[in-house]
């Protein structure tokens, strides 16, 4: 008989392993996200494009990634983790290379949106993880301590590739093709990694896909976030717009009624019903807002000129490093989130994080003349965003049957993303309300204040919405959490 003690241990080590190889994955991932913006300029000019065509290759990617996350994840849940998040990898390889060598506007957005099935991998990394620990009864604490590591290793991976992408273009001699296969190969060698360093999860047997309920989620998905994105693009005054988005929201009533009738359901209505996962997912896509939404509106304050009343006038550099130093903040956050969990409790430790992104940005509103004060206000909402990237995925593990953490963890994505989506759509018109300016180009001091009140007040909504998780949420079984049950859907209960 092993000790539980000698048992966590054995654990813990099977958990290093893989942290290992997950980091490696995840570091690659952070690559992605950062590589392509310092040569945006560049890839436009390669294709022959304008500058605004690039919004489109943005929100083609944002578009999939919302629709496959879900189905994935489910995917996962149902045949192995390891299994999913190596068929995720061939696609975003093979649009990777894709990229390397496409030489016009289709062909591009056509990768460049393939390429956003390696957004499923943090879920499906953290489903795996949860599964590893859920032998010992300390997946909770683990899967907490894992996924900050793992957001370590993404936001390094974002400098990284955000850095690396202009060196390694000028070292190439301004070639664009050689300079997109670096990624392309980074790609590749995650596949070898996951295939040969990662253990599979165990899948419930007697699963099954609800096809008619992914489809309909689909067509939601599909109609919210694209009206978001014409939204954006044609602005407030275009009439359908705003019903694609209502037809979009008015999909997930003949959902929810299906769902319901369901004994494997595409989403679990009742596990989503319960206090300690509802508020996780409202906080993600609360979160999302600032997350996703609010740093391009950052980035074009801090270089807007001081000669228009406010900015701070910064040369592209300067912004890179302000941007940088915003991510090292979000790595804080991450290393700091599991060690202030086991002193105070995860659910007070999301709490603190949610008030840190909404107190981050309303400091926005009296202090922005300085870049000391805009940097002040950064760091605080970047500890705060870094904690929560990690942990929400990670309580919504915890907070799911066995069975589900892989759809659980993915819908944290999901929110997040339909949260930046609006935040992108809203923030493109709100910065084009107010005052006219001196510099043409520069939108309004009222545009920015209304970013950063949506994004404060979403945040301390978010904060508040967390209060409603029970005091014991996301512990570990041995620490005094009820035991999760085996069988999934029909026997979840309701709250």
């Amino acid at each position: 008989m092993v000790s539980g003690r000698t048992g966590s241990r054995v654990a813990l080590g099977v958990t290093a392993g893989l942290i290992g190889w997950l980091a490696f994955v995840e570091v690659t991932s952070g690559i992605l996200q950062g590589y392509y913006v310092p040569l945006i300029s560049d890839i436009v000019q390669h294709l022959g494009i304008h500058d605004a065509d690039y919004n489109w290759f943005e929100a083609a990617q944002l578009l999939l990634s919302a629709l496959v996350v879900p189905v994935l994840a489910k995917l996962g849940d149902m045949f192995g983790h390891k299994r999913i998040l190596l068929v995720a990898t061939v696609l975003t390889a093979l649009a990777t290379w894709a990229l390397a060598f496409s030489s016009n506007f289709t062909t591009f957005l056509i990768a460049f949106a393939l390429q956003g099935f390696y957004v499923v991998w943090l879920p499906l990394e953290v489903a795996l993880i949860f599964d590893r620990g859920r032998r010992t009864g300390t997946a909770a604490s683990q899967t907490r301590k894992a996924a900050g590591l793992l957001v370590v290793a993404l936001e390094g991976g974002a400098i990284v590739g955000a850095v690396g992408a202009g060196l390694l273009f000028e070292a190439l001699g301004k070639n664009v093709t050689l300079t997109l296969i670096v990624p392309a190969v980074a790609v590749t060698l995650v596949f070898f990694a996951i295939l040969f360093g990662v253990p599979e999860s165990e899948p419930v047997p007697g699963r099954r896909l609800d096809a008619v309920g992914f489809t309909i989620l689909t067509l939601g998905l599909l109609l919210i976030t694209s009206g978001l994105t014409f939204l954006r693009i044609n602005g407030v005054g275009t009439w359908w717009v705003w019903v694609l988005i209502a037809v979009g929201v008015l999909t997930f009533i003949p959902f929810g009624r299906w769902e319901l009738k369901q004994d494997d359901p595409a989403i679990d209505l009742r596990v989503l019903r319960r206090p300690n996962m509802w508020p996780v997912q409202l906080t993600a896509g609360l979160i999302g807002i600032s997350l996703l939404g609010a740093q391009a509106p950052l980035s074009t304050f801090a270089g807007t000129n001081p000669v228009n009343g406010y900015g701070l006038g910064l040369s592209a550099g300067q912004r890179s490093i302000l941007i940088g130093a915003y991510l090292i903040s979000m790595i804080v956050g991450a290393v700091l989130f599991p060690v202030v969990s086991s002193w105070l409790s995860p659910r007070v430790t999301l709490i603190v994080a949610a008030f840190l992104v909404g107190i981050g940005y309303l400091l926005f509103l009296p202090f922005h003349a300085e870049t000391w004060q805009v940097f002040t206000n950064m760091a605080i909402a970047g500890i705060g965003s870094g904690a929560l990237v990690g942990a929400l995925p990670a309580a919504a593990a915890a907070a799911a049957p066995r069975g589900q953490t892989g759809i659980a963890t993915a819908l944290t994505n999901t929110t997040k993303t339909i949260g930046g989506s609006f935040a992108s759509a809203v923030f493109g018109v709100v910065l084009l309300t107010g005052a006219a300016t001196v510099t043409a180009t520069a939108a309004s001091l009222f545009g920015y204040m209304l970013v950063w009140t949506i994004c404060g007040l979403g945040a301390i909504v978010a904060a508040v919405l967390l209060f409603f998780v029970p005091k014991l949420a996301f512990a570990d079984a041995d620490a005094g959490a009820e035991p999760e049950p085996d069988v999934v859907a029909a026997e979840s209960p309701v709250i």
